[in-house]
């Protein structure tokens, strides 16, 4: 009953186009300033978790604090992976989406 029926309708609805995102005018300006900020603002974090850690593991042998030394060597060590990761993941990432298209 139903496999005789053809509906110009139904045809119509299963027919996709992609539909690509596209910013609005004037708005990639305001974009690539927001992105820049960022940029900036996560190298920033990324130094100052390199120059903390390299304080951590100088005060830590300093004073005698084993903890102190031992945190700051785990916190140089997650420093340098976020770094990769920062690095590496943008890749996959593009690679997973594709074009961005639906």
């Amino acid at each position: 009953m139903f496999s005789t029926l053809h509906d110009a309708g139904l045809q119509a609805a299963t027919f996709v186009t992609q539909v690509c995102p596209q910013a609005p005018p004037g708005a990639q300006v305001h974009v690539d300033n927001i992105l820049g900020y960022v940029l900036w603002g996560v190298g920033i974090l990324f130094f100052l978790g390199v120059i903390i850690a390299v304080g951590a593991i100088a005060g830590g042998r300093m004073f005698g604090m084993p903890h102190a030394s031992t945190g700051g060597i785990i916190g140089l060590v997650i420093v340098f992976v976020a770094v990769i990761a920062y690095l590496i993941l943008p890749g996959i990432l593009d690679a997973m989406m594709g074009s961005g298209c639906v």
